[in-house]
């Protein structure tokens, strides 16, 4: 499929995290202090984040099953473009609407169970449609962050022709 996969080689990704949450204090009291927290890493946006408003977040930020499901999302949809670049696969626009879920058990913790992404790819007239639709197979086990997770990582794509492109 036109890979060039290099030798093995270690990749390090540093951020640090900031509580921003506390509101004089501390968390002397369960109600007492916010989830809200900092992202930051060089060079980038900071990102500003709370827990799920199910666990008393802020509802305005992104919380870690939010950026999860995000991070499956986009690892799979930069795999799925350089695919179809290099199997010529003209791919005009991609929009995805990945849906988690999370069990929460009785005693407080819990797990995903399952992400499912649900791509929309538009392609030009002169790709080929099938190829484009099982790259999304190779994409996904090419994955760095699906590869990386202890749940199934479902998806269905729908492949749309471009009559303008």
């Amino acid at each position: 499929m036109g890979l060039n996969l290099k030798e093995k080689q270690n990749h390090k990704y540093s951020v640090s995290l900031t509580w921003t949450g506390n509101k004089g204090l501390g968390t002397q009291r369960y109600d007492a202090y916010d989830r809200d927290f900092t992202i930051k890493a060089d060079k980038k946006p900071d990102l500003i984040g709370s827990s799920d408003p199910a666990f008393r977040g802020d509802p305005t930020r992104w919380n870690p099953e939010d950026l999860l499901v995000s991070s499956l999302s986009a690892c799979h949809q930069l795999w799925y473009l350089h695919l179809c670049a290099v199997n010529q696969i003209n791919v005009i626009a991609y929009f995805d609407e990945a849906i988690g879920t999370m069990v929460e058990h009785s005693s407080g913790s819990g797990e995903f169970t399952l992400v499912t992404l649900q791509p929309t790819i538009e392609i030009s007239k002169d790709s080929d449609v099938d190829l484009a639709k099982n790259l999304h197979q190779t994409a996904h086990e090419l994955c760095f962050i699906a590869r990386s997770v202890n749940f199934e990582v479902a998806c269905n794509p729908t492949i749309i022709v471009s009559d303008n492109f």
